[in-house]
């Protein structure tokens, strides 16, 4: 709980536009300059592109099951059926919150990004933020530019049936990004 307290509190802190990282987890305070006007949004972005809402926050989970009865029969939430996608190694379920989504990711084998998470983190926790995005080529190509990395060359075609690109964790504050074309 710490630990998904901390990311989501630099997560914040990035949004806002802060530079340094946290040692301690405290109460962020967001003061207006740093994020006030849609004038500094449109600088951030570019103009080409514009940065959307958030559409969803993935929890990376070792029983999908358990995980999936949480959500429906605890908190009371839409789930959906597992849906399985091979072509990003990972059964995927979606839970339904009004204004955002959750989606709850398991792993499809060994080789799966979402197996070596778990190794990593065996209780699970969050694994990803996903953005919506009006022009993902455009943001693609202005990100590049900015020095921000991809995990992959191009943007493919995500769970959602839009295409998505992941940026690389080290270059947005720790957090791993997923931006979905709108």
């Amino acid at each position: 709980m710490f630990h998904e307290m901390k990311c989501l509190v630099k997560a914040a802190a990035f949004a806002a536009g802060a530079t340094g990282l946290f040692s301690r987890v405290q109460t962020p305070v967001v003061s207006g300059k740093n994020f006030s006007t849609s004038q500094s949004l449109q600088h951030v972005s570019g103009p080409v592109w514009n940065l959307g809402r958030l559409n969803h926050v993935a929890i990376a989970v070792p029983d999908l099951e358990k995980a999936s009865a949480f959500y429906r029969d605890v908190l009371g939430a839409q789930v959906s059926k597992a849906v399985p996608l091979p072509e990003h190694g990972v059964s995927v379920v979606f839970v339904n919150l009004g204004n955002t989504k959750m989606e709850l990711l398991h792993p499809l084998g060994s080789d799966s990004p979402i197996a070596g998470f778990l190794q990593k983190n065996k209780a699970g926790g969050m694994h990803h933020v996903c953005i919506e995005v009006d022009n993902i080529n455009a943001a693609v190509m202005d990100l590049k530019k900015k020095k921000i990395r991809s995990l992959s060359d191009e943007a493919k075609i995500g769970a959602h049936g839009k295409p998505v690109i992941f940026l690389h964790p080290k270059d947005c504050g720790g957090v791993l990004i997923e931006l979905e074309q709108a």
